[in-house]
Protein backbone atom coordinates (compact mmCIF):
# COMPACT_ATOMS: atom_id res chain seq x y z
CA UNK A 1 0.00 0.00 0.00
CA UNK A 2 1.41 3.13 -1.13
CA UNK A 3 1.59 5.53 2.08
CA UNK A 4 1.28 8.79 0.20
CA UNK A 5 -1.97 9.60 -0.73
CA UNK A 6 -3.54 6.51 0.50
CA UNK A 7 -7.16 5.28 -0.08
CA UNK A 8 -7.28 4.71 3.72
CA UNK A 9 -5.40 5.17 6.97
CA UNK A 10 -2.52 3.49 7.77
CA UNK A 11 -2.05 1.60 11.14
CA UNK A 12 1.44 2.25 12.74
CA UNK A 13 2.90 1.95 15.88
CA UNK A 14 5.20 4.12 18.32
CA UNK A 15 7.75 3.04 20.97
CA UNK A 16 8.22 5.14 23.30
CA UNK A 17 11.33 4.42 25.32
CA UNK A 18 12.15 5.87 29.22
CA UNK A 19 14.94 5.00 31.14
CA UNK A 20 16.92 6.45 33.27
CA UNK A 21 14.62 9.74 33.52
CA UNK A 22 15.39 10.35 29.72
CA UNK A 23 13.12 9.44 26.78
CA UNK A 24 14.94 8.44 23.29
CA UNK A 25 13.51 10.30 19.87
CA UNK A 26 14.56 9.95 16.76
CA UNK A 27 15.29 12.62 13.75
CA UNK A 28 13.59 11.08 10.87
CA UNK A 29 16.04 10.59 8.11
CA UNK A 30 13.02 10.03 4.82
CA UNK A 31 9.13 11.12 4.47
CA UNK A 32 7.02 11.72 6.04
CA UNK A 33 8.50 14.11 8.49
CA UNK A 34 12.03 14.29 7.15
CA UNK A 35 14.56 16.04 9.77
CA UNK A 36 12.25 16.35 12.35
CA UNK A 37 12.11 14.44 15.64
CA UNK A 38 9.64 11.95 16.88
CA UNK A 39 8.54 9.03 18.58
CA UNK A 40 11.05 6.25 17.09
CA UNK A 41 8.31 3.31 15.09
CA UNK A 42 6.44 2.71 11.78
CA UNK A 43 4.21 1.04 10.13
CA UNK A 44 2.72 -2.46 11.29
CA UNK A 45 3.29 -4.95 8.47
CA UNK A 46 0.29 -8.16 7.29
CA UNK A 47 0.60 -10.27 10.18
CA UNK A 48 2.25 -8.80 12.89
CA UNK A 49 0.76 -7.54 16.02
CA UNK A 50 1.23 -4.03 17.31
CA UNK A 51 3.33 -5.22 20.12
CA UNK A 52 5.55 -6.83 18.08
CA UNK A 53 5.26 -3.87 15.30
CA UNK A 54 7.18 -1.68 17.74
CA UNK A 55 9.46 -3.84 19.14
CA UNK A 56 10.73 -4.52 15.44
CA UNK A 57 10.42 -0.72 14.78
CA UNK A 58 12.44 0.54 17.45
CA UNK A 59 15.34 -2.15 17.03
CA UNK A 60 15.11 -1.05 13.27
CA UNK A 61 15.50 2.30 14.37
CA UNK A 62 17.48 2.63 17.32
CA UNK A 63 19.12 -1.11 17.87
CA UNK A 64 17.34 -1.51 21.27
CA UNK A 65 15.67 -4.64 21.65
CA UNK A 66 12.58 -3.62 23.80
CA UNK A 67 9.59 -4.85 25.32
CA UNK A 68 6.32 -3.22 24.13
CA UNK A 69 4.46 -2.25 27.61
CA UNK A 70 1.33 -0.66 28.01
CA UNK A 71 -0.70 1.54 25.23
CA UNK A 72 -0.48 5.33 26.35
CA UNK A 73 -2.16 7.10 23.52
CA UNK A 74 -4.04 6.11 20.34
CA UNK A 75 -3.64 8.99 17.44
CA UNK A 76 -4.73 10.34 13.96
CA UNK A 77 -1.84 12.26 12.40
CA UNK A 78 -3.78 13.63 9.02
CA UNK A 79 -1.08 15.49 6.85
CA UNK A 80 -2.78 17.61 4.04
CA UNK A 81 -0.64 18.53 0.73
CA UNK A 82 -0.91 22.85 -0.28
CA UNK A 83 -4.25 22.02 -1.93
CA UNK A 84 -5.93 20.21 1.27
CA UNK A 85 -5.73 16.85 0.11
CA UNK A 86 -4.67 14.20 2.46
CA UNK A 87 -1.36 13.51 1.75
CA UNK A 88 -0.58 10.83 4.84
CA UNK A 89 -3.17 9.55 7.17
CA UNK A 90 -1.70 7.30 9.83
CA UNK A 91 -3.93 5.36 13.09
CA UNK A 92 -0.70 5.88 15.64
CA UNK A 93 -0.92 3.29 18.76
CA UNK A 94 1.85 4.46 21.09
CA UNK A 95 2.92 2.15 23.65
CA UNK A 96 5.39 2.30 26.56
CA UNK A 97 8.50 0.52 26.36
CA UNK A 98 11.18 -1.25 27.70
CA UNK A 99 14.78 -1.79 26.79
CA UNK A 100 15.68 -5.54 27.11
CA UNK A 101 18.96 -5.20 25.33
CA UNK A 102 21.31 -3.27 22.86
CA UNK A 103 23.20 0.32 22.76
CA UNK A 104 21.15 2.82 21.36
CA UNK A 105 22.40 3.74 17.52
CA UNK A 106 20.56 5.54 14.79
CA UNK A 107 19.57 2.77 11.90
CA UNK A 108 16.99 2.45 9.07
CA UNK A 109 15.23 5.75 8.46
CA UNK A 110 16.49 7.43 11.67
CA UNK A 111 19.65 9.54 11.24
CA UNK A 112 20.34 10.56 14.72
CA UNK A 113 19.05 9.70 18.44
CA UNK A 114 18.81 11.38 21.56
CA UNK A 115 17.93 11.14 25.23
CA UNK A 116 15.90 13.80 26.33
CA UNK A 117 14.76 14.69 29.86
CA UNK A 118 10.96 15.87 30.77
CA UNK A 119 12.66 19.77 31.53
CA UNK A 120 14.38 19.52 27.49
CA UNK A 121 10.90 18.32 26.18
CA UNK A 122 10.21 21.85 27.21
CA UNK A 123 10.47 23.73 24.15
CA UNK A 124 11.83 20.73 22.06
CA UNK A 125 11.11 21.02 18.06
CA UNK A 126 8.91 17.90 18.30
CA UNK A 127 5.26 17.72 17.70
CA UNK A 128 2.94 18.96 20.52
CA UNK A 129 0.88 15.37 19.75
CA UNK A 130 3.90 13.75 20.37
CA UNK A 131 5.36 15.71 23.26
CA UNK A 132 2.09 14.85 24.97
CA UNK A 133 2.24 11.28 24.33
CA UNK A 134 6.08 11.08 25.89
CA UNK A 135 4.83 13.14 28.58
CA UNK A 136 2.62 10.37 29.52
CA UNK A 137 5.54 7.71 29.06
CA UNK A 138 7.34 9.63 31.56
CA UNK A 139 4.79 9.60 33.63
CA UNK A 140 3.64 5.87 33.32
CA UNK A 141 7.57 5.23 33.55
CA UNK A 142 7.59 7.50 36.98
CA UNK A 143 4.90 5.35 38.56
CA UNK A 144 6.25 1.83 37.20
CA UNK A 145 9.35 2.60 38.68
CA UNK A 146 7.66 3.35 42.24
CA UNK A 147 5.66 0.49 42.22
CA UNK A 148 8.75 -1.75 41.57
CA UNK A 149 11.09 0.16 44.12
CA UNK A 150 8.04 -0.51 46.58
CA UNK A 151 7.38 -4.22 45.52
CA UNK A 152 10.93 -5.13 46.38
CA UNK A 153 10.70 -3.08 49.99
CA UNK A 154 8.16 -4.76 50.54
CA UNK A 155 9.52 -8.38 49.55
CA UNK A 156 12.83 -7.31 51.60
CA UNK A 157 10.94 -6.80 55.03
CA UNK A 158 9.72 -10.80 54.96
Amino acid sequence: MKRDYPDRPIVGVGAVIVENGCALLVRRGTEPLKGEWSIPGGVVELGETLREAAAREAQEETGLQVEAGEVLEVVDRIMRDPESKVQYHYVLVDFLCRRVSGEAQAAADASELRWITIKELQGFPIAESAAGVIRKGFERAALESKTAHSSSESVGRR
